[in-house]
């Protein structure tokens, strides 16, 4: 399997520089911008959730809302005909899912780098895609 350029990539965003930044890291590998899938997760929402408990949220309007943020963020000429995805999950799984849904040959994104206690509580999703993904993957650290 050659380096590059790659067909298919997926990157995980989470609204943040540095997941841009992963963007624009695959942008460099691959030869067409549609050859990018973008994928956001969204958490699933518990019955004692502020949305659910005061007014109904519907999963869909979340997608909604998250997809028209994400494409707002990915406005500039430079991602025209990247393909974006938003589900709704445990953010390790769903991510290796859609990158073996879409064949993908690499998953790109960016470390936190959580350490200590805020590790242990939060996990790193970077981790559980590295042990769940079917390709390799090049976590980007800060």
């Amino acid at each position: 399997m050659p380096w590059l350029p790659k067909k298919d990539v997926v990157v995980p965003i989470d609204f943040s520089d540095d997941s841009l930044s992963a963007v624009d890291t695959a942008l460099e590998l691959v030869a067409s911008p549609s050859q990018i899938h973008v994928i956001h997760v969204l958490p699933l929402l518990t019955v004692a959730d502020p949305g659910v408990v005061w007014e109904p949220v519907d999963d869909e309007s979340r997608r909604s809302h998250a997809e028209d943020a994400l494409r707002q963020r990915l406005s500039d000429e430079r991602y025209r005909g990247v393909k974006v995805e938003i589900t709704i999950g445990d953010p390790g799984h769903e991510i290796a899912d859609y990158a073996q849904e879409q064949n993908a040959e690499l998953i790109i994104m960016p470390s936190h780098g959580r350490t200590g206690i805020r590790r242990l509580l939060i996990g790193s999703v970077a981790e559980r895609v590295v042990r769940l993904a079917h390709c390799p993957v090049l976590v980007m650290k800060q």
